[in-house]
């Protein structure tokens, strides 16, 4: 299944880029992709024209292979990103789809000739998207920063279940910032890895100096969930804003209420603005992981390097 997934995205690592709202710009997607992952220019946070100048920068960066991320509930109508990401399916390698129903954007994507990814959160959702023609799955645990599935199941338990019951290659997400969740994902039945948070950190990500700086100082318990009074489930890390909201929940606002205190434009001056006051900013559970700030290439093949000797010293154990 590594393999398989290896050949189907093009690269030399089974690592990918998650679909990071504001944060995946063309220049970190370039980056992850030239140390031999995956990278992903995320449309989350953008308008139309800035999710194509983004797409451009990474054509510019690289001639390595890269995709993008459709993240089909952030947008009102996702059809215009479609078109747009059609437009430059001859210098992409694949999509991932994520925050809505794949189906009808499955075959459009593959009839481009683009291999598709979806994200899901249980095994029955996997079985679904196998059935409606995913390529590749990518499962994400309740670890991860951002948006979750509502189920809440972790890494550690949903990694196996969705292998057990799949035949297309599995990404782990959730939790995984080194060599040692590398290893773990591909002996959980995983082909790789998603990295979302550990990402963020680095030279070439576009996040504020504060952000990074939280997230180095951050622990895992340092992060929270918002939104569940409306049956989202958001991973964040704690700050004061988000106190002011966790406080507003537990007054059961009605969506329309809540909306205004976790609408992307929040996300963005914390993470694009390093107001953290003012605004929330994701991070996952992983985070207790992050201890600096490295270049995206160092944070790769650190983590290759560590997840082979993590799995050659195996039978020792």
């Amino acid at each position: 299944m590594k393999q398989r997934l290896l050949e189907l995205l093009g690269v030399e690592y089974p690592i990918v880029e998650g679909g990071m709202a504001y944060i995946g710009d063309g220049l970190l997607a370039a980056a992850v992709s030239n140390a031999g992952a995956f990278g992903q220019v995320g449309s989350a946070g953008r308008t139309l024209a800035d999710f194509e100048k983004q797409i451009q920068i990474a054509i510019e960066s690289t001639d390595k292979p890269f995709g993008v991320n459709l993240p089909i509930g952030e947008h009102s109508d996702p059809r215009e990103r479609v078109e747009m990401i059609l437009k430059y399916r001859e210098h992409l390698r694949a999509v991932s789809i994520s925050a809505g129903n794949p189906r009808p954007f499955i075959p459009v994507f593959q009839e481009a000739g683009l291999p598709v990814m979806v994200l899901i959160s249980t095994a029955m959702h996997a079985q679904k998207a196998e059935q409606a023609g995913a390529d590749i799955l990518i499962a994400e645990g309740f670890e991860a920063g951002g948006h979750n599935g509502p189920s809440e199941v972790t890494t550690f338990a949903l990694i196996p279940q969705v292998a057990s019951v799949v035949n297309v290659p599995v990404i782990a997400a959730g939790g995984v910032a080194d060599g040692r969740g590398l290893a773990a994902a591909l002996a959980l039945g995983a082909a790789g890895v998603q990295l979302g948070t550990r990402l963020v950190a680095t030279v070439e990500s576009p996040a504020h100096e504060n952000y990074k700086q939280a997230l180095v100082t951050a622990r895992a318990e340092d992060t929270t969930m918002i939104e569940r009074s409306i049956g989202h489930v958001t991973r964040v890390l704690k700050s004061s804003y988000v106190n002011e909201v966790l406080t507003f929940e537990r007054t059961q606002p009605s969506p329309e209420e809540l909306y205004p205190y976790v609408k992307g434009e929040k996300n963005g001056i914390a993470a694009l603005q390093g107001d953290m006051e003012h605004g929330f900013a994701y991070g996952g559970q992983g985070v207790g992981l992050i201890h600096s700030i490295p270049t995206t290439e160092q944070v790769i093949r650190t983590m290759v390097e560590e997840a082979r000797q993590t799995l050659q010293n195996l039978p020792t154990l």
